[in-house]
């Protein structure tokens, strides 16, 4: 002070100041621990008691929902799945955005591959599984999964173009091993051998099909015509070529001798073939590649394949989310460690291993806790995609729960299930918290 004498102590507030400054805080958060409560406490202990509970939630039945959880065959089947999910999905997700990230990083046109990328994160749940349900129908026609893995196949592969054709009542020909026809008799050299063949429907005959013709003798060889013996209308004789029937082009003709084939060939547009001399007593078979159903694809939604098919859908929606924010943590490393490496001869993959990765690793954990929470809550893409044929092995814990819920009246279960998904979430929570808030602290 000017006159030398020493400021004493701040004079405290009064009690009802600090009182007031006490409970001002608590007035601000009220309404929202108000809807905390309601929202998130009270439902969980209303799900943590009602667990312990009977199906009609008036006895007391202990951890007995607690052990169906892994005696239900439904259930066990789900944990697996579930299992499968927190797995792949994330790790492939998380995997293809940091490839996506790392590589468009350079190219011209990497933002509009970005955007093209991210894009399936504006569209819902439900539209992408409409989307993904249409994409893998077994139909070729339909299922573009399905279309390009026929033209792939048959590519390769060519399909049979008879696939219900079979002998009539009266035919030469009967059925052998293995799906083939043979005739009964032996085939002489001069003499033309009749195959008349039916089940192929008019409209399905192939495009280069002409009228049939009766093959010509030939002293050294043998002849003969393969046909549809079936005259659109009714009418012609059967075993007989009549001006009306087509012959069967591109057939397969062997000529068989002690179980070996000693001569092949096949028909022409109009049905004739003609063999070499080697055939002369041999007996013909139509071998069963001739009648070969037509690929028709993968079960892409069968019980095998359907778990993985709907992951498919999930990592193509949400492989954009892992690419932005793993590009965003990109855009932070510093570029002088990378040059650095290169300048010591670093290969491009010992950048990314070494720097790249270790650098990106706080923010690939981020993504990678933040998919799997969510594929733990996973329900949309499974209700929409799996087929009622394959549900049950698409099943997940979120549908089952809604399932046991609704489905079986089984609140005891359900519940069981809720807090097994919470207890499930609870340790991957935990573990992003921690890590925020080493982040915070550097």
């Amino acid at each position: 002070m000017a006159d030398g004498t020493k400021a004493g102590p701040a004079a405290a507030p009064p009690a009802p100041a600090r009182r007031r400054r006490r409970w001002t805080p608590v007035l601000f958060l009220l309404p929202a621990l108000v809807l905390l409560g309601a929202l998130v406490v009270y439902p969980i202990g209303y799900s943590v008691v009602r667990s312990v509970l009977d199906k009609a939630g008036e006895s007391f039945v202990g951890v007995d929902n607690y052990v169906t959880l892994f005696t239900d065959d439904s259930i066990r089947t789900a944990l697996a799945n579930n299992l499968i999910w927190v797995v792949l999905a994330p790790t492939v997700a998380t995997a293809l955005g940091l490839v996506f990230a790392v590589l468009t990083e350079r190219v011209r046109w990497g933002t509009a591959f970005k955007l093209v990328v991210f894009m399936p994160m504006a569209i819902s749940m439900l539209a992408s599984g409409i989307i993904f349900r249409l994409v893998y129908e077994q139909d070729p026609d339909r299922g573009v999964a399905n279309a390009a893995w026929v033209a792939v196949h048959d590519t390769f592969n060519e399909s049979s173009a008879f696939p219900k054709a079979h002998p009539g009542p009266k035919s030469p020909l009967e059925k052998s091993e293995g799906g083939s026809f043979t005739t009964r008799e032996p085939a002489r050299a001069g003499e033309p051998v009749l195959l008349p063949l039916v089940g192929v429907a008019p409209d399905k005959m192939p495009e280069d099909a002409a009228p049939a013709a009766g093959a010509k003798p030939d002293p050294g060889k043998v002849t003969g015509t393969a046909w549809q013996d079936f005259t659109r209308g009714g009418g012609g004789t059967p075993s007989v070529v009549d001006p009306e029937e087509l012959g069967y082009p591109g057939i397969r003709v062997e000529a068989v001798k002690d179980g070996k084939v000693v001569a092949e060939t096949r028909a022409g547009p109009d049905g004739t073939f003609t063999l070499p001399a080697e055939a002369d007593g041999a007996q013909l078979r139509f071998p069963a590649d001739n009648f070969r159903e037509p690929y028709n694809g993968v079960d892409w939604l069968g019980p095998s394949l359907v778990t993985l098919s709907v992951i498919s859908a999930y990592v193509w929606m949400w492989a954009g989310f892992a690419m932005v924010l793993i590009a965003a943590g990109l855009a932070g490393v510093p570029r002088e460690l990378m040059e650095a490496a290169r300048i010591d001869g670093a290969n491009e993959w010992q950048v990314f291993r070494r720097i790249t990765v270790p650098m990106l690793a706080p923010v690939l954990g981020v993504v990678l806790v933040t998919l799997m929470i969510n594929v733990l809550k996973i329900f949309d893409l499974i209700v929409v995609i799996a087929p009622g044929s394959s549900r049950d092995d698409a099943n997940v814990l979120a549908v089952q729960l809604y399932d046991s819920a609704f489905g079986d009246r089984d609140l005891g279960v359900a519940s069981a299930i809720a807090v097994l998904l919470f207890l499930l979430v609870m340790p991957v929570m935990v573990t992003n918290v921690r890590r925020l808030r080493k982040e915070a602290r550097r």
